[in-house]
């Protein structure tokens, strides 16, 4: 037998899902592993003696978990303040970080800045530019005002040659925009597939482990808002960056919901000005600066993201419809949520909102799910219904059970904390997380700190069932 025929015998057409990576030798209309619609693609099945072999280091050895040298994880600083808090203070070396966003959110830019920032301290970065020439991500970089002599450009697609300047430059940090597009020529797929994408990113898992590379992949999501690619993608990395934002807004949000080397729903927020991307220190700040005050529908919200609070401001639109079916539209906020409070706002409350279209909005272009802002929604629907506003020193915290009931909340003295920070007076919140609070709660200013026992409450403010 020829080597041909053997070659064909070994190769097989599978049906591959774009999601989650699921094989099946026929297609179906949906994916019977995600349940997903229309992801299965038609893909040639890897040769085995093509695919990758992982470096050979011998057999492993149990070893005693007290025996196990932790301090061996060296971190590197961004010398950026929100990045270094959401990696868990700084870029772990030989680590791998997916990052993934919409087409045009700024994820090269904020790449493109990681990379001058480690360069700036002495470390040697590739950045592998396979989507953009050279001349186009060095026009970026100079509008940036990026140019230093240990930044690297590669424009590549070819993985063989990828690996090959990386042994030749052995940079300290990687980054590659993007996953989707690298490929391997001896893969029977076209780059992009579900094929390609896992072997790609499992190879720099070996390059980052085997060598101690800090790589960075970059990642499309689909139109769902979900990662292009298998699943599996996210299993192999250490850490996955969610990049979001409206870019009818300047504010960016990076969350990250993977992090082996620490937290995770940690989020890092920017804004997006004609030199990159800004670091915002006080997202409160920055939310409210523009909030009119003393107007009905209007209400302020403490959000919590991790280990941090900011406040967010929710409008509300109550309008009179001639039309049979009234409008509900949400901006920032989950509508299904939206439905539901409107239900209790008119079967607890007696709101007559059957004649209304109601809109809200979460200013500054950020999405929240967290419960704890229901009450702060239907208040700001109800003082635009009634065409009162809430008072403009007043913060709102609570959730809202189907029984029209308010229930406690999470980690309330942050929040309580950043409202007095803020200048806030008052607060509106359950009353089971009135019985909790920490004696400990006091002004910013150390000077103005009481001595005493009982709850140091700064005089103005006020606490409200």
């Amino acid at each position: 037998m020829s080597a041909v025929s053997k070659t064909a015998n070994k190769t097989k057409i599978v049906w591959s899902c774009r999601e989650c990576g699921h094989n099946q030798p026929k297609w179906n209309g949906s994916c019977p592993a995600c349940q997903n619609w229309n992801t299965l693609i038609e893909e040639v099945s890897v040769l085995e003696e093509k695919r990758f072999e992982a470096k050979k280091l011998g057999p492993a050895k149990a070893i005693r978990i007290s025996e196990v040298n932790a301090s061996a994880f060296k971190r590197v600083s961004t010398n950026m303040g929100e990045l270094d808090r959401l990696f868990g203070g700084g870029l772990v070396e030989g680590s791998l970080i997916l990052v993934g966003g919409e087409p045009g959110v700024g994820k090269s830019t904020l790449m493109l800045q990681i990379a001058n920032a480690l360069a700036s301290q002495g470390l040697t970065v590739l950045y592998i530019c396979g989507e953009e020439s050279a001349e186009q991500t060095s026009l970026r970089a100079r509008r940036l005002n990026i140019d230093h002599q240990n930044l690297y450009l590669l424009s590549e697609t070819n993985f063989s040659s990828i690996r090959a300047q990386i042994d030749q430059v052995q940079p300290d940090v990687a980054i590659v925009d993007s996953v989707q597009i690298v490929y391997k020529p001896e893969l029977p797929s076209s780059p992009g597939s579900v094929v390609q994408v896992r072997e790609i990113a499992t190879e720099f898992m070996h390059i980052a482990k085997g060598h101690g590379i800090t790589t960075f992949l970059i990642g499309h999501v689909t139109k769902s808002g979900e990662l292009a690619g298998p699943r599996v993608l996210e299993h192999i990395v250490d850490t996955v960056l969610d990049f979001e934002g409206d870019r009818q807004h300047g504010f960016r949000l990076l969350r990250a919901t993977k992090n082996r080397f620490g937290a995770t729903d940690e989020i890092a927020i920017f804004q997006m000005k004609e030199t990159g991307l800004a670091e915002v220190p006080n997202p409160s700040q920055a939310f409210l600066e523009e909030r009119m005050k003393e107007i009905p529908g209007s209400a302020i919200v403490p959000g919590l993201e991790g280990a941090r609070s900011f406040l967010l401001e929710i409008q509300a639109l109550v309008t009179a419809t001639s039309f049979p079916n009234p409008s509900r539209r949400s901006t920032g906020l989950d509508s299904n949520r939206l439905g539901l409070l409107l239900a209790v706002l008119e079967k607890r409350v007696g709101y007559q909102l059957h004649h209304c279209d109601v809109f809200v909005a979460l200013a500054g272009g950020l999405k929240i799910v967290e419960p704890a802002i229901d009450l702060g929604i239907l208040l700001a629907i109800a003082s635009s219904f009634s065409n009162r506003s809430i008072p403009s020193d007043c913060i709102v915290i609570g959730e809202v059970g189907l029984g029209g009931e308010v229930r406690g909340v999470s980690r309330v003295e942050t929040r309580l904390k950043e409202a007095i920070h803020m200048g806030f007076k008052k607060c509106i919140l359950p009353k089971k997380n009135l019985k909790g609070l920490s004696p400990h709660i006091h002004e910013k200013n150390p000077a103005r700190r009481r001595r005493s026992c009982r709850p140091s409450y700064p005089k103005h403010f006020k606490l409200r069932i």
